[in-house]
This record gives C-alpha cells, structure tokens and sequence, in this order.
C-alpha cells in the first residue's frame, strides 16, 4: 500500500466522534484488541517451540551435514536419543559470551553516541534526525537514523581485521556460531521480558500502550508501541536494524571465510549469497528513513515477536543458504549463476522500484508522475485515539496498480534467488527453507495489514481493495 500521510490544519482535522466508522474501529488500527482462539494457540505454540525450531536447524547442520530428516529418523529408530544429540552440542561459552556482549555494546555504541555524518557527502541519501509517521495516539517520533554509517564502520572494522590486524580470525562467527545462539536467546527474552515490564510501570507514552489482557498475546505481540530510553534510544528501530541486519553479512562473510579454509577456495554460489544478501542489507540501511514508515515501525507494537526475533531467528535463519554452503560447497556452471544473479537483480529492481514509487508519492503529496503520468489514489481519512482526524492517499497507480503488496512480490522473487545458489539437485529440504517462511510470512503480512488497515480505513479501504483487488499475484492473488 502507498499511504501519505498529511496533518491539515487544526481547524479542518480536528473532528472528534466523525465520519469515515465508529470511534471504537478507528482507534483499533495500531493493533488487536481481541484474541481468539486460533491466534492464541499459534502465539503459545510460537512462545514454545521457536527456540527449538532455530536450535534444530543450526544442529542438524552441526551434526548432521544440514539434514532435516537424519535427526528425526535416527530419533524414530532409536538409533540415538534426545540425550545424545543434546549431548553433542556445543555449551555456552564465556568467549561466546564476551563476542557478543561486545558486538551487541559496540552496535549501542554507534546507534546511540554517534550522530550520522554519511547524510552530509552521500548524494541522496536521508540521514541523521528524521520524523516517524503518526502513531495511533497521534504522537509523531524523532529517530537517529545512523544505520549505514553503523554498517559501514563495522565492516571497515572487519576488513582491517582480517587483512592488516588479525585480532580474531574471520571465521569467528561460525566457529561460535551454536554458544552465540545461547547468547542471543539471553537478549532476546531478556529485551522482550524487560518491554514489558516497562510498559506497565514507566511506559514512554501510556496512551500508545494496548493490554488485552491476556497475558501470552501481549508478551509476544507487544504492549508499548514505541518503548524508548533516554530521548535517542528506540527498542524497534535498534533491534529490527542492529544488532542482527548489521551483522547478516558479516555472519556471510564469516560463512565465505570458513569455506576457504576448508576447501581453498569460495564457490560462486558463495559469492552469490554474500552479493544479493548484501545488496538487499545495503538496501535497508541506505533506505533506513524509509523504513520510519513500515508495518514494523508503523503498526507492530514491541514485544517478544520483534525482541527475540530480531535478536535470534533473523540472524540464525536468514542466513542459512550461506551456512548449507559450509558444508555443502556448490559451484554452479555459469548458465545458473548468471540465471541466479539476473534473478535476485530483477527481484530488487522490482522491491526498489515498487518503494521508490509510494515514497515518491507521499513525499510529493500525488505531484508527481509514476511511469509517466500523474499517479491515481483514493481519498482517505481516519482518526487517532485522541480523536484527531488525518488524511490519506492509497495510490493505485504503477507497481501499487498491480498489486496492493507488490514489493512484497519482488522480496519473495528475490528468496528465491538466495534458495536458488543452493541448488545442485534437492538432497536437501533446509536451503529452501527461506522461501517457505518467507511466503508464508509476507502473505501472513498482507492479511495482517489489510486487516488494521480496514480498521483504520473503513469504508473508504473497501474502495481501495475494490481499485486494486489482487494482494501479491496479479490476475491470481
């Protein structure tokens, strides 16, 4: 969806009680007040075995060359048991522990006591102190948007290391990889555990906070809507960006640099996943500001869903193609790795492009031209929580024409893509494993969305669905 959103003059949007549905949908649309049964046995089952879920797939590579299906049979068969694989796993270290209350401080570091200076040489790029989008409480934030210059002094950091310094060996992530698991499970229950504390006794702002008073769902899903410390620090911002998106292509690098320990060399479908990934964390970070106006930043309250898995399954699981590779090295003939490459491109021309165009309308409030000619919308309004009245323009015009996710579709071509440099034969299912989640997450996503929306929106998003009908599939879905 293309959204710009405009405060208009008090006089014109201040409407309390009016227009567009009842007061009671229209301060709903942050996030769900009521939890039914289905929701609440999927948060319970996530809340229980997520953890294991990640821990099984780092193991089954550690024990097992990556296989899904060896642990499960030798389980079945009594080949082995629970005890014996545990057995074989790799404890918490205090060197894990250390690594990474290092990384997860120096990342603090730079997010917190570093303004941005990248905004000042780099054409086009927003940097430095940028505003948020609206609240449902009507509150507007202010963000130290550093991310790139963070990504950036890191990885100059990492190549001085392992080129002139040789502090620590570049394989040190992977060689830690299952203790630093122990250690981001810490932070991740600790972060989650610790917002919600927060919001009960010292929230940032009480009147974006939602209880619906059951316990699990407001753990998981989040009460407080943008918990801060201090005037700078923001949980969202922090935890969906850094530490885990910095360190996704170092964790690549480190996986590229095992390989050439072991084998001698670095496959292409090595050099594969460390370029598209790359690009694609390059992206988040280049387009930070952007991302201020996201379902994450915009919608999603902070609770376990974004603490533990920003902290745990985004590193652990986003990375797994370079982690296959390991111990599976692929070179791929030139045909695929050209297919693969023009693949993963066209897939971020298509994320890119499809961004670029709702920013492009927001920022110039509908003066502007999408493929040529000046862009389509519908006129929306809704209401925040004190009963101020906001406009809107849903475009319909371009990509957002197509599709109302269509950068959605253009994320998903792209995992593919990632899945892809895996490919030689289908010996194993845990490759493709990103693809999966991944559609069924962003699909999850569009219905998640278009739910607050229609609360958000009412009628006039019946209009929208009805100018643009298909969520991520053209003439299929």
């Amino acid at each position: 969806m293309a959204a710009h959103q405009e405060k208009k003059p008090s006089e014109e949007r201040k409407h309390r009680g009016t227009q567009n549905d009842t007061r009671t949908s229209q301060v709903q649309w942050g996030r769900a007040w009521e939890v039914d049964w289905f929701s609440l046995a999927s948060i319970l089952f996530l809340l229980m075995f997520a953890p294991f879920i990640v821990y099984y797939f780092i193991m089954s590579c550690d024990q097992y060359q990556c296989s899904l299906i060896d642990p499960l049979t030798d389980l079945f068969t009594g080949n082995r048991h629970l005890s014996d694989i545990w057995n074989k796993t790799p404890t918490l270290t205090y060197r894990a522990a250390g690594i990474y209350t290092l990384w997860v401080a120096f990342q603090v570091f730079l997010y917190v006591f570093i303004p941005d200076f990248c905004h000042k040489f780099l054409p086009g790029y927003v940097g430095g102190v940028q505003e948020g989008a609206v609240t449902p409480a009507g509150a507007v934030n202010k963000y130290e948007i550093n991310g790139l210059q963070a990504w950036i002094i890191t990885h100059v950091l990492w190549f001085a290391n392992a080129y002139y310094f040789h502090w620590f060996s570049p394989t040190i992530i992977f060689d830690n990889w299952i203790p630093l698991l122990w250690c981001a499970n810490v932070l991740g229950y600790a972060v989650s555990t610790f917002a919600m504390i927060k919001s009960y006794f010292f929230p940032t702002n009480a009147e974006d906070c939602k209880f619906t008073g059951n316990f699990f769902y407001d753990y998981m899903m989040g009460i407080e809507f943008n918990p801060r410390i201090g005037k700078w620090f923001d949980f969202k911002l922090f935890f969906n960006g850094r530490p885990g998106i910095v360190a996704w292509t170092l964790i690549n690098l480190s996986y590229a640099a095992k390989q050439q320990e072991l084998y001698g060399q670095v496959t292409n479908s090595m050099i594969l996943v460390n370029v598209l990934q790359g690009i694609y964390v390059l992206d988040f970070f280049w387009n930070e500001a952007w991302y201020l106006k996201t379902i994450d930043i915009c919608h999603d309250h902070f609770g376990w869903y974004l603490g533990w898995g920003d902290c745990v399954w985004l590193p652990y699981l986003y990375t797994l193609q370079g982690l296959y590779l390991v111990y599976h090295p692929v070179q791929l003939c030139t045909a695929n790795a050209i297919g693969i490459l023009v693949l993963g491109l066209i897939s971020y021309y298509v994320f890119r492009m499809t961004n670029h165009q709702k920013d492009l309308f927001r920022r110039t409030n509908g003066n502007c031209k999408i493929w040529g000619k000046k862009p389509e919308y519908i006129e929306c309004s809704y209401m925040s929580v004190d009963g101020t009245k906001y406009y809107s323009k849903l475009m319909t015009s371009g990509f957002w024409g197509w599709a109302r996710h269509f950068n959605y579709t253009g994320d998903l071509m792209g995992s593919l893509a990632y899945c892809l440099t895996c490919t030689c034969g289908f010996q194993h299912i845990l490759p493709y494993f990103y693809i999966v989640y991944m559609t069924i997450l962003l699909t999850h996503r569009c219905i998640r969305d278009e739910h607050r929306c229609f609360s958000k929106y009412g009628k006039d998003w019946k209009r929208y669905t009805a100018a643009v009908p298909y969520r991520l599939i053209p003439g299929i879905f």
